[in-house]
C-alpha cells in the first residue's frame, strides 16, 4: 500500500531515505504544492459551505415569516370583523348616543382603559387615559339612533333608523363612561374573568370583572362614549348636520 508523502514509512526517514523513494526534488515540489492545493480546496469548500448555510438561513427566514404573515393577516381580518377592539388613540372628546330601543344577540361587558394621543389638549389632568366600560354585541339593531358631539358652541348631530328600517350593526363595541336605560338579559353570567368571555367573540384583559348574556334589550338607551367600532354598520335614513342641541 502506498504511504502518504507527509508520513514517512519505515526505513525512509529524512536521515536515511530508502531506495526507490521519490527524489528530494520531487518530494520538495510535492511538499510545496500540497499546501497551495489544500488552501484552494479549503477556500472552495468554505465558500460552498457558506453558500449552503446562506440558503438554509434564507429558507428558515422564509418559513418563519409565513406564520408571522398569517398572524398579521388574521389580526387584520378580525379587526375588520370587529372581533378585536381597535387600539386607536381616542380624541378625548366624549359623544352621546341614544336610541329608543336596542336589541342584541351575544352580549359582553368589561372594564378597560382608552388612551389619547401624546400631547392631546383634551387630556387635562387625566394623564391622557379614560376608564371605560366596553360593551360588545355580536349582532344588534337600534331604533331611532342619535349621535352628537359637542364642538363648543355647536353640535355635530347624526341621526338614522327613524323610518321603517332600523340601524343594523355586527361585531359592535362601545367604550362608555355612562350608560342608562331599561335593560333585560337572557342567560346572563355575572363575574366572569374578561379573558374567558365567549358570547360576542371579544376577550377582555385577564383578571378583569365582566359579564355576558345570550341576548340583551335596552329601551331608552343613552350612552356617553369615547369610542365605537363595528364590523358592519348600516344607517338607513342617515342625516348629518350641525345643531344648537345634541341628542
Amino acid at each position: 500500500m502506498a504511504s502518504s508523502p507527509d508520513v514517512p514509512s519505515a526505513g525512509n526517514t529524512p536521515e536515511n531515505p530508502g531506495s526507490g523513494s521519490p527524489s528530494e526534488a520531487t518530494q520538495t515540489a510535492g511538499t510545496s504544492a500540497a499546501p497551495e492545493t489544500s488552501a484552494a480546496a479549503q477556500t472552495s469548500g468554505t465558500a460552498a459551505v457558506g453558500e449552503r448555510r446562506g440558503r438554509v438561513r434564507a429558507r428558515r427566514a422564509a418559513v418563519m415569516a409565513v406564520p408571522a404573515t398569517l398572524v398579521v393577516a388574521g389580526l387584520a381580518v378580525l379587526t375588520a370583523q370587529g372581533a378585536l377592539g381597535v387600539q386607536f388613540a381616542i380624541s378625548g372628546m366624549p359623544f352621546t348616543v341614544t336610541a329608543t330601543e336596542l336589541n342584541g344577540t351575544g352580549f359582553e361587558q368589561f372594564g378597560g382603559l382608552d388612551n389619547m394621543a401624546n400631547g392631546s389638549p383634551n387630556a387635562g389632568d387625566s394623564g391622557g387615559q379614560v376608564l371605560v366600560v366596553t360593551s360588545a354585541i355580536k349582532n344588534a339593531t337600534l331604533t331611532k339612533l342619535c349621535q352628537s358631539v359637542d364642538l363648543g358652541g355647536t353640535n355635530l348631530l347624526i341621526t338614522a333608523g327613524s323610518g321603517a328600517d332600523k340601524v343594523i350593526a355586527s361585531d359592535l363595541t362601545t367604550d362608555s363612561t355612562q350608560l342608562s336605560g331599561d335593560a333585560a338579559f337572557n342567560n346572563i353570567e355575572i363575574g366572569n374573568d374578561a379573558s374567558t368571555l365567549t358570547k360576542a367573540g371579544v376577550k377582555g384583559p385577564i383578571g378583569v370583572f365582566s359579564q355576558q348574556a345570550d341576548t340583551v334589550r335596552i329601551a331608552n338607551l343613552r350612552q356617553t362614549n369615547y369610542a365605537t367600532t363595528a364590523g358592519v354598520f348600516k344607517l338607513p335614513g342617515l342625516k348629518l348636520r350641525f345643531s344648537d342641541s345634541g341628542c
